[in-house]
């Protein structure tokens, strides 16, 4: 089973190759560089920048927009609870898988000499890159929010990130593909429940008024002249 679902018939390990054995003194420090802004330590800082250009965004939406500004207030609030609550959540299961399988890194996995290191070497906990996990997240959670060009680059930066994990020997593609799943599986499902949560919560009381009840026909209602006593 591991060699279909992780080793992939020898896939992995060849394209773990084909960047990892690239090295020029400009590619190196930029896949340095794609690893420490794909570290899950800048969680504040990600959140604090979502924080910072919802509210902008908000205020603007409000002296231009102001008949739109609920929702994308309520845009902005979701974006933001997905990404607190879906750092947490992936962070205990990346935590837990990580430490269920301890799968070897490939300094570990494959024969010496063979990887290209740069920075700190790894040995243990492979699966899944957590690195990858996080810049997926990122992602992910601010989608609703992107328009075209910050897409682009969010795409951008979540492939930057994975790829400097396989170029500083930190990880092989199996683990970046499953960080990047775990995260958008996350992702999606958090946007999904808290997007029905804030349909629920904006729903003014007693938007489903009971069935007005049936009326009586005109045939089985008694008649004016049949309910008054009197000659007929």
């Amino acid at each position: 089973m591991k060699a279909i679902l992780y080793d992939w018939g020898g896939l992995n390990v060849w394209l773990f190759h084909l960047v990892n054995d690239v090295r020029n003194p400009v590619w190196d420090p930029v896949m340095l560089f794609g690893t420490a802004i794909g570290s899950h330590s800048l969680f504040p800082f990600y959140l604090s920048a979502l924080v910072l250009v919802g509210l902008v965004t908000v205020v603007r939406t409000r002296t231009r927009c102001p008949a739109e500004l609920d929702a994308v207030a309520l845009r902005w609030m979701t974006v933001i609870a997905v990404f607190a609550v879906g750092y947490l959540v992936s962070g205990w299961l990346i935590g837990a898988l990580k430490a269920g399988l301890n799968l070897p890194r490939p300094p570990a996995a494959l024969p010496p000499g063979s990887v290209q290191i740069l920075g700190e070497a790894e040995y243990r906990h492979s699966f899944p890159s957590g690195h990858a996990a996080f810049a997926m997240m990122v992602v992910a959670s601010a989608w609703p929010v992107f328009n075209r060009p910050w897409k682009i680059v969010g795409i951008v930066f979540v492939a930057w990130v994975g790829t400097s994990r396989l170029a500083v020997g930190a990880h092989f593609p199996a683990d970046v593909a499953g960080g990047y799943l775990l995260s958008l599986l996350i992702a999606t499902g958090l946007h999904q429940g808290f997007g029905r949560l804030a349909d629920r919560l904006s729903m003014p009381p007693g938007n489903n008024p009971m069935p007005p009840p049936k009326e009586e026909s005109r045939s089985s209602a008694p008649s004016p002249s049949d309910s008054e006593p009197g000659p007929r």
